[in-house]
């Protein structure tokens, strides 16, 4: 079963956006006269325009963002002024999103005249061309990285990301609201944004505008930081196990031993899930806490439902081999 989610959607990400967002980050300069900012950047991939500049156009990835180094306009600044004029046309006459010149480098004025022609932005950065590379690419990856919402909650349990789920009003952040009073973190509440980082990790955190406000039914807004101070929150953490609240009934399938674990899967990544079951008197917050201890056991190599399956085999493998032997002997 995979917990409620729907793509979270943001407007696309221009270059007037990005000279917004890293302007100082990447000691950004646009060049006037080059190009419309509202140009859309579609990929998050950043290179060189290496071959091109001497003519071979085949291989050329011309929706990326390019960064041209010192080593591209010392190249350009060799050619006879007409050739590099050809080259700079066809370098802009692609759709490229808008273009980098590192190291504070001026473009050469042909370039300037072909960027303005072809309505390509160029920014030029007071940034070595590998620093430059290294500031950029992981902001980039975080821009196009993949989201989503979902109903539920995130708390973190001795450093376990444990996403809450399960119908509303049964329970979830009461559930957290009781971790926080154990010292444990809120992470947030009702509505979850994720994000995956790589191919295998996913990042929940709560909405900028809830502050990691909590609505009790029957009490209210709860300001966690404000009553239980600022360890009590932190910004985003790791989701690493999906938690299940279920109420309770006769004919529920429930899992006795944890040799048969459940999964779900959000934004491609496989997550384990435990579903728990409710009924009067059970403690859902230590139940949580040892969900969480024991994925850490897990992740350590240690997993008590496989430890418990072997020794009952190995235990009934020795009884086997006693009666056997009893059989077999005729003194």
């Amino acid at each position: 079963m995979s917990p409620s989610a729907k793509g979270a959607t943001k407007p696309p990400l221009t270059a007037g956006r990005l000279l917004e967002r890293m302007r100082d980050t990447l000691e950004l300069t646009l060049v006037e006269g080059t190009g419309s900012l509202e140009r859309v950047i579609t990929s998050p991939n950043i290179s060189s325009p290496g071959l091109v500049l001497a003519g071979y156009t085949e291989r050329f990835p011309g929706h990326r963002l390019q960064v041209l180094g010192e080593t591209e306009v010392t190249y350009l600044d060799t050619r006879e002024p007409g050739e590099r004029a050809r080259v700079l046309q066809l370098f802009f006459s692609h759709a490229i999103p808008c273009v980098f010149v590192t190291k504070g480098l001026a473009l050469p004025a042909a370039g300037v005249e072909a960027a303005r022609a072809a309505g390509v932005p160029v920014f030029t950065s007071a940034l070595k061309t590998n620093e430059f590379y290294t500031r950029i690419k992981p902001w980039l990856e975080d821009e196009f990285a993949p989201t989503t919402t979902i109903h539920g909650s995130v708390a973190d349990v001795f450093g376990v990301g444990l996403l809450f789920i399960g119908r509303s009003g049964i329970g979830k952040s009461e559930c957290v609201l009781d971790l926080v009073e154990r010292g444990h973190r809120l992470v947030a509440d009702d509505l979850v944004f994720v994000k995956r980082r790589g191919t295998d990790v996913l990042i929940g955190s709560g909405h900028e505008m809830q502050r990691h406000c909590m609505e009790i039914r029957g009490v209210g807004l709860v300001d966690v930081p404000a009553v239980f101070g600022v360890r009590a929150v932190r910004q985003q953490k790791r989701i690493e196990v999906v938690v299940q609240l279920a109420e309770w009934h006769q004919d529920m399938p429930i899992d006795r031993t944890g040799l048969d674990g459940e999964s779900t899967t959000i934004l491609d990544v496989e997550l384990p899930q435990i579903t728990v079951p409710l009924n009067p008197g059970k403690n859902i917050t230590v139940v949580a806490e040892v969900i969480a201890m024991n994925h850490l056991l897990k992740y350590s190599g240690f997993d008590p439902a496989e430890r418990f399956n072997a020794r009952l085999i190995g235990h009934l493998r020795a009884a086997a081999d006693v009666k056997r032997y009893l059989q077999e002997d005729d003194e």
